[in-house]
């Protein structure tokens, strides 16, 4: 559970994080456009820190009070500072927001309500209303029912007040009415013919305009609609019925999690008190660990993310386009290239593609007996299992690992799963009461009487959709030390045992990494003492495990010099006289998104690299199934190294974290400017 300091610690540094996503949003250097990204962004991470951390903060409150916890181990004290960050931020939100609006009138780009429309733009939302919202919606009349409707998670509703003529209502002269905003249309409309200005309206706003025919059969004197929206608990509880396949067991935890209990309620300020207490009377959101936040007249702006592409050339970043990994230019296979030494692949600076041509050229080739590998997230139409069912049907053996439990991504993993399991590819869902996440693959090719092992050992998902827009590492290798022990990988999967094979080279957590960790910063911890250079660089998402927290805590006592680029949650303090003076970490937040992680130690002279797929949290040290793997080939260490050097030197998107927790950005005045993402880019253009 932990203690209440570390559960306010993890949860602040999360909104933290937040926070600084917030503020590219804010700053006006940033392409107006990618801005209103960046609130979308922002939207959709807030949600999920309800649907999942405060949700699971809310879990421990209620198994506190029946394990009568002491005030120290109350995880209750931590609602009301999430409550008044979560208002705060909604504020500030909502201040960018308005901002962001008068820079798009600037462009000619206006996003218009209800209020404002003139007759031919009249014309056109109530025909659109007609044709596209009217027959897919209808309003629910709460006076009518006897229960509450069970409201879907991550929906929109006009929570609408109709005022009745008495004489036709003898008990009412008010009645409430929900009206969900359907999800299957765009939420952002362009209306049409607008003489060279760019004119939008919110879904929302089209439903307002209209709510005196919806309602005309009741004929109101008037109707006023406010809108909200609310979180549900996203947790899966697995049923442990051994009756039941594992596959069974999700789907029904899917559809349970559908009436998963509310944690947040978000609604229009100024959305009349008893409405709102009535609402969330009705919707058991009565305790202080449910959150009740004001805000403004529109919510689940994470639709910002698929905001209509304007023509407006200056409100977007630049095209980054990915380039090629030499290597693959001078041979005319790749499994030659791969063969001929090791490769390091960086996307999206370095093109995904390349993976993907690698799976196609295997899933044809008649060298290649077996294919396995481990998908966690994979794209809507994915490439890569498109190439796997092109295997199996080529009579290659492919084995895949399919975590189900991908939060999210369960039904997704569902859909593919079963299309895989059809076209005879051998399914796996897993490890028994671990969640599978790493990311690797193995392919067996015969060459000159001769099985040849090829693997792939990355940081991120096989998925090209988030490859453009994620940074990672991908090892492609066929040194033995790795390619057999990414074979006892997939036989743990297999046969779904615990290992009693002793790994040389990789690291496997549970089993594994935390020991290694700790014997690896105990080593820089002795040297340290003894007087000699010692030196740690790391690079992940979130650093919150508070055993290896301490363990860096001695590492800076002892001497060590430590830097990080923690991109999320963060929560050791560097810089505190006496504790954590030698440690610095920036976070880089910029236009992709820092997801790769690597561990670097000194070792007296004889560095070791790795690259992982885990952060340093206890869920992925202790439940999950993560591959840590070592960098042997010399200029694939000194590539990373000065991929994380030309990090941590960042003065533009690189915010630097103090001991009062606070982030800024570390530039000297007259200092020349430096951008990592765009540099990294540079290097290998130059490169390719």
């Amino acid at each position: 559970m932990g203690t209440k300091r570390e559960i306010i610690n993890r949860e602040l540094s999360w909104l933290a994080f937040n926070d600084r996503v917030l503020s590219e949003a804010a700053d006006s250097k940033v392409p107006v456009m990618e801005r209103l990204k960046f609130l979308g962004i922002f939207s959709n991470n807030r949600d999920e820190f309800f649907r999942v951390r405060v949700a699971s903060v809310k879990r421990q409150a209620l198994l506190g009070a029946k394990l009568k916890l002491t005030k120290d181990e109350d995880p209750k004290a931590i609602f009301k500072q999430i409550q008044e960050i979560s208002i705060r931020q909604q504020r500030r939100y909502e201040t960018i927001y308005s901002d962001i609006l008068i820079e798009l009138k600037k462009n000619d780009i206006f996003i218009v309500n209800e209020k404002s429309l003139n007759k031919d733009q009249q014309k056109f939302v109530r025909a659109y209303f007609e044709d596209e919202v009217d027959p897919i919606t209808g309003p629910i009349m709460l006076d009518q029912i006897k229960k509450f409707p069970q409201l879907r998670d991550k929906g929109i509703f006009l929570a609408s007040i109709l005022t009745i003529p008495l004489v036709e209502r003898k008990k009412h002269d008010q009645l409430y009415a929900l009206i969900e905003i359907p999800s299957s249309l765009p939420r952002f409309v362009e209306i049409p013919n607008q003489k060279g200005k760019k004119v939008i309206i919110i879904l929302d706003d089209i439903i307002r305009f209209n709510l005196m025919s919806m309602f005309e059969g009741l004929k109101p004197n008037s109707v006023e609609a406010y809108t909200f929206k609310f979180t549900r608990d996203a947790e899966l509880d697995l049923d442990n019925d051994i009756s039941k396949s594992f596959l069974e067991k999700m789907k029904k935890s899917l559809k349970a999690r559908k009436h998963g209990a509310p944690v947040r309620f978000v609604y229009d300020a100024e959305m009349p008190e008893d409405l709102q207490k009535y609402l969330t009377k009705k919707m058991n959101l009565i305790t202080i660990e449910d959150a009740l936040i004001p805000g403004g007249r529109y919510h689940n702006f994470r639709d910002l993310m698929s905001f209509p592409k304007l023509n407006l050339a200056k409100g977007y970043y630049k095209s980054l386009q990915s380039s090629d990994h030499p290597v693959f230019s001078k041979f005319d296979s790749h499994f030659k290239a791969i063969k001929h030494g090791d490769i390091l692949l960086h996307f999206p600076y370095q093109s995904f593609n390349h993976v993907i041509d690698w799976l196609k050229e295997a899933a044809m080739d008649p060298k290649v007996k077996s294919i396995k590998i481990c998908l966690y997230r994979v794209a809507t139409r994915s490439k890569i299992v498109n190439a796997l069912i092109t295997a199996a049907r080529n009579g290659k053996k492919v084995t895949v690992v399919f975590e189900l439990q991908a939060r999210f991504d369960e039904e997704n993993n569902i859909y593919w799963s079963n299309i895989l399991e059809d076209e005879g590819v051998t399914v796996h869902f897993g490890f028994p009461g671990l969640k599978v996440h790493s990311k690797i693959c193995l392919i067996s090719r015969k060459e000159n009487g001769q099985m040849v092992q090829y693997a792939k050992i990355g940081t991120g998902n096989f998925n090209e959709s988030t490859a453009s827009m994620y940074t990672d590492f991908s090892l492609l290798t066929t040194d033995t030390r790795i390619t057999k022990e990414v074979q006892k990988v997939f036989d743990l999967f297999e046969h779904a045992i615990w290992p009693n094979y002793r790994f040389q080279h990789l690291i496997l957590s549970p089993f594994y990494l935390r020991s290694k960790l700790i014997r690896l910063i105990n080593k820089e911890i002795k040297n340290a003492k003894e007087g000699k250079e010692a030196t740690i660089k790391l690079k992940m998402n979130s650093l919150v495990d508070p055993v290896l927290i301490t363990k860096l805590y001695d590492a800076s006592k002892a001497g060590v010099k430590i830097r990080m680029v923690i991109r999320g949650i963060c929560s050791l303090v560097p810089e505190v006289p006496g504790l954590s003076e030698n440690i610095q970490v920036v976070s880089v937040i910029d236009r992709f998104l820092e997801h790769a992680r690597f561990y670097s130690f000194y070792n007296d002279g004889a560095p070791l690299y790795f690259i992982s797929s885990a952060d340093w949290m206890v869920r992925n040290i202790d439940r999950r199934i993560e591959v840590t793997c070592p960098i042997y080939d010399k200029n694939i260490i000194k590539e990373i190294d000065n991929t994380f050097e030309i990090q941590f030197a960042d003065n533009v998107k690189a915010r630097r974290l103090h001991a009062d927790r606070s982030y800024s950005v570390d530039r000297q005045e007259g200092a020349k400017s430096s951008r990592s993402q765009y540099e990294l880019h540079q290097f290998y253009k130059e490169k390719a």
